[in-house]
């Protein structure tokens, strides 16, 4: 199954991010929310902070590219197979640094993803 790290997870439901997470579940994916505020998503803890996360696939990335930086080290240390630029968050510099360790970067929404079962 393709754990998947929400990088940017809100607890507000008007964000594509909760609505990410929200839809990552009902597909039956494992589904780790990160962001910086405490919260609950589908009954899922919203994690603070960069934690250590073994065996993750995807990272959905909704943190736009002004405050990506802070977290190049930090993906690039999940070892994902994948990132998903959802929209907004394309940033070619993290995309170029991505794909020179290996991991495949796509431009693509994780809501239609999911929807069109090309998750």
């Amino acid at each position: 199954m393709k754990k998947t790290l929400v990088l940017g997870a809100s607890p507000n439901e008007m964000r594509f991010s909760n609505k990410a997470v929200k839809s990552l579940k009902r597909h039956n994916y494992e589904v780790v929310p990160v962001g910086i505020r405490k919260g609950r998503i589908a009954g899922i803890d919203i994690i603070i902070g960069k934690p250590e996360i073994d065996d993750i696939h995807t990272v959905a990335l909704y943190v736009g590219p002004a405050r990506q930086k802070e977290y190049y080290d930090y993906i690039i240390s999940l070892n994902p197979r994948r990132i998903i630029f959802n929209p907004g968050t394309e940033n070619p510099e993290l995309m170029e640094l991505v794909e020179n360790e290996g991991i495949e970067a796509l431009e693509d929404c994780t809501l239609i993803m999911l929807n069109n079962d090309r998750y």
